[in-house]
């Protein structure tokens, strides 16, 4: 399969092979979003967005994203059915806390050191504790897979290792979807 090469930004001036087969799903979410955007799914629409996906992907360098190559759907479902029911729930908890008396609400800024070194979980992981009312990541330190967690409600230190608890539980839950075998099972016992 032919390959794409490109040149890093970082000023070693190494450059890294990034094969066209690795690009597709990038080029197909960039084509999507286009067409989102434009709100149409016409050739001009698909043709443009390809266009700009080959653009985009070959002006601005990103480090490939390394997969696991493990994926259960049915852990995935599961996965964005809990996130789903979370937002749910903490939509509903925020409202109250929103509507009660002042002054009496209390939140935490709460380190989380996660079990993966994969950017792909490391992110997925952030998005999904963004996601839900209440909890919001507000620093991610890559190098050591930390996420700081600014959580609303808590007002005691068991209140604090509970949310510490909940982001582990979310990553846990994503590692058994779409981690390595390795980190699932450095997480499952």
């Amino acid at each position: 399969m032919t390959g794409i090469t490109v040149s890093s930004r970082g000023g070693r001036g190494a450059r890294v092979r990034v094969s066209l087969r690795q690009k597709l799903p990038l080029l197909a979410a960039l084509v999507l979003l286009w067409m989102m955007l434009w709100g149409s799914i016409t050739p001009l629409t698909i043709v443009t967005g390809v266009v700009v996906a080959l653009v985009v992907t070959t002006t601005f360098y990103l480090p490939p994203v390394q997969l696991s190559g493990r994926f259960n759907p049915f852990w995935f479902a599961v996965f964005v059915l809990r996130v789903l029911v979370e937002m749910a729930i903490a939509s509903f908890q925020v409202a109250l806390l929103a509507v009660g008396p002042r002054g009496r609400h209390r939140g935490a800024l709460i380190k989380v050191d996660l079990h993966t070194r994969s950017d792909f979980i490391l992110t997925g992981t952030a998005l999904a504790v963004s996601l839900v009312p209440g909890s919001v990541v507000v620093e991610v330190d890559r190098a050591s897979t930390v996420l700081y967690v600014h959580t609303l409600g808590v007002r005691s230190p068991d209140e604090v290792e509970k949310a510490r608890h909940h982001v582990l539980s979310l990553e846990r839950d994503l590692l058994r979807a779409w981690g390595s075998r390795e980190e699932w099972e450095a997480v499952r016992a």
